[in-house]
């Protein structure tokens, strides 16, 4: 048998509130920027990690609004944040930009699909949800080698996608088991491997 390695712990985090929030728009890989709320999101997420937590490393997807999340964490703990391909957001193909009201007035049986079930109907174009999960785990699997605390700034649905994954729960019902993920909310895992992972918080508010 295979000695287990010591793991991390990661807080996971999803980005500040984005212009598009107000109208729950699908943003996906769309570059969108935080709005006025999301950035006072994100420096009471570095008042957190600043007062609150002692962390070794920071992991960021590269899209502007996870970045622009992670940089005043970064300026208060002294960290320099590794961009990520694998933690930016699943690709909504079709979906992007839109709300669910407007794909069911435009495509009601694509909408009707993907609420039933986003992993065998995803929007036409998406990435793969399965694929999308994969690549984070795979990346949270390589911080995890490193052991320590780590902060990771993601992505709502990719942040539920990573918990079904390694939770072993139903992937298609992410949106169900998993309604919301709050802005700059924490996540907090004890990460051995992706087959040992202990959830010890879920959208824990910062103050």
């Amino acid at each position: 048998m295979s000695e287990r390695t010591e793991g991390a712990h990661f807080y996971l985090a999803r980005h500040g509130r984005t212009v598009w929030h107000e109208h729950n728009r699908y943003a996906g890989s769309s570059d969108v920027d935080l709005d006025g709320d999301g950035r006072e999101q994100a420096l009471r997420l570095a008042d957190w990690a600043a007062t609150e937590v002692s962390l070794d490393r920071i992991a960021v997807s590269p899209l502007r609004r996870a970045r622009d999340t992670a940089a005043p964490v970064a300026e208060r703990t002294g960290l320099v944040p590794v961009v990520d391909e694998r933690l930016r957001e699943q690709d909504f193909g079709t979906g992007e930009g839109r709300t669910l009201d407007d794909l069911v007035r435009e495509a009601p049986e694509v909408a009707r699909g993907f609420d039933t079930d986003p992993v065998a109907h995803p929007f036409p174009g998406a990435e793969p949800p399965e694929a999308a999960a994969e690549r984070a785990v795979a990346c949270l699997d390589e911080l995890a080698r490193g052991g320590g605390s780590v902060l990771v700034v993601a992505h709502g649905t990719l942040l539920r996608l990573v918990l079904c994954t390694v939770l072993g729960l139903p992937l298609r019902e992410y949106r169900r088991l998993f309604p919301e993920v709050r802005n700059t909310a924490v996540t907090e895992l004890r990460w051995h491997d992706r087959h040992h992972v202990g959830l010890l918080a879920f959208n824990a508010k910062v103050r």
